[in-house]
């Protein structure tokens, strides 16, 4: 049978995952951390402001309210169950536990992908780094492996040493854009002036803004990662929604103020235009004409660090859901092993890193471009993951408070899930529709990555009927684990 989360975990002991290690601004640091904030700006604003236009910031917006209406239904369902299994236990209580084994797999293969992608990032933000500051020049697959026997290291150790670890390279990438962005907003922007167009329904309302929304979801990706530590978290039926809610609203408020004021540096005018003439450049320039040289070199230092700061987050979501679904019997039991000291999953730590590593060496024995096909190709599929996650989530919480009485607000139980539901829909058909803008190729690489999630779905159907059939013990016990939770 599955071993389940203590009903009440606050007072657990014994083996497993550390409890009572982190707290409401620990989880904020984890799971904003995982959005590497300052890399999202610095390399992905540009491009967001050369196709949107000056309403680029206006997207941040939107993408951060739908997400916090998400988190309305999945965190009042989080109250409701003790599982750290997030999306796949929450989908098998409300839509069953063949749809549950399949968000199991999806899930899996997501954040994997979001992670390793991302070390594909890291070899050439770091291998510009290692040039520009130090004069070192070395291929990015150094860089990158380097950062693997790193990310394995932080995740081995202690769950609360991981989040100060994060807390402080999350605080160095911040005030290096708050910076920049204080400083622009002091002097008054360009000789423009500063100036709101982009929040004017003229320029928000327009085609080019359909391009760039899914870009702006997939800056939230990690965010409902929240619900994983809940084993390790202080009283997690209030921290849990709490840090979920801090984290969307500081990444919303975060991404739209330093858009804004970007655009601000060089005018609503002439944004537009630095963004397609400097590219990843453009914070380089203004940073330099508003701040000074220092500030060059202080955000190429930042910016590798922000990027180690994403993996780790990742990686420890990775290793959590790992433990969660092999407590489950759906994994290995191996792979819930926890150490006997750093009461980490070190396991499943390994077996990521190994992962990890095999991914990265093959992208480099291939001779593959580590941004435009590494990181593109395999975080692609992981964002399409996510979001039919989330879909499937709020659809659950709709049909999980109809089948039990209970004492929770029609806006949170069905109101917020559905209109979540909705706009994750909508976000997943431009996505899909505008595949080319996300990955820069056509053709049968983007037929290829569209199909990725679907053929998951249909290996993760094939895997429960196997699970029925064969090991019907481990099957039904799926969503009993959740079920038998006590309500608060």
């Amino acid at each position: 049978m599955a071993t389940t989360t203590p009903s009440n975990p606050e007072t657990a002991t014994g083996p497993g995952l550390k409890r009572n290690a982190l707290g409401t601004s620990d989880l904020v640091f984890i799971v904003v951390s995982a959005a590497a904030p300052l890399m999202v700006m610095v390399g992905v604003a540009p491009l967001a402001i050369m196709i949107g236009g000056v309403a680029a910031p206006a997207a941040y917006v939107f993408a951060g309210v739908a997400l916090a209406i998400f988190a309305v239904g999945f965190t009042t369902m989080s109250r409701h169950l003790d599982n750290a299994g997030a999306f796949y236990s929450y989908i098998a209580v409300g839509l069953g536990r063949t749809s549950g084994v399949i968000a199991a797999l999806v899930a899996l293969v997501s954040y994997n992908a979001l992670q390793i992608g991302v070390y594909g990032l890291a070899g050439v933000a770091i291998q510009g780094t290692f040039a520009e500051v130090f004069g070192i020049d070395q291929p990015w697959w150094v860089y990158a492996v380097g950062c693997i026997l790193i990310v394995w290291y932080i995740g081995f150790r202690t769950v609360d040493f991981g989040a100060k670890f994060l807390a402080v390279l999350l605080v160095a990438e911040t005030a290096l854009l708050l910076i920049l962005a204080v400083a622009i907003v002091v002097q008054g922007g360009s000789s423009e002036g500063l100036g709101l167009e982009s929040f004017a329904p003229s320029n928000m309302f327009v085609q080019p803004m359909t391009v760039i929304v899914p870009t702006a979801f997939a800056a939230f990706m990690g965010f409902e990662a929240t619900v994983i530590y809940r084993s390790e978290t202080r009283n997690p039926r209030r921290t849990i929604p709490r840090a979920t809610y801090i984290a969307v609203a500081v990444l919303a408020g975060t991404y739209a103020f330093i858009v804004w004021a970007i655009v601000q540096a060089f005018g609503a005018s002439g944004a537009v235009g630095a963004a397609t003439d400097n590219g990843v450049g453009m914070f380089f320039v203004a940073g330099e004409t508003y701040v000074g040289t220092w500030f060059t070199t202080a955000m190429h230092l930042l910016i590798a660090t922000s990027v180690v700061a994403s993996l780790v987050a990742f990686h420890n979501a990775v290793t959590r859901y790992s433990l969660a679904i092999a407590e489950e019997g759906l994994l290995p039991k191996v792979l819930a092993k926890t150490h006997p000291r750093t009461r980490s999953p070190y396991v499943a730590g390994a077996a990521q890193t190994a992962l990890a590593l095999v991914i990265v060496v093959g992208f480099a024995v291939a001779k593959a471009d580590p941004y435009s096909q590494l990181l593109i190709w395999v975080n692609t599929p992981g964002i399409f993951g996510i979001l039919l996650l989330q879909v499937a989530a709020a659809i659950s919480v709709v049909v999980f408070f109809r089948r039990r009485a209970t004492s929770e607000k029609v806006w949170s139980t069905v109101v917020a899930p559905l209109v979540s539901a909705a706009l994750m829909i909508g976000a997943c058909v431009l996505a899909a529709k505008n595949i080319s803008f996300l990955t820069g190729t056509t053709g049968l690489v983007n037929q290829v990555l569209l199909l990725t999630i679907p053929a998951t779905c249909l290996v993760g159907f094939g895997w429960a009927l196997w699970l029925r059939r064969s090991r019907r013990e481990v099957f039904d016990s799926l969503a009993a684990a959740c079920e038998t939770a006590p309500l608060p």
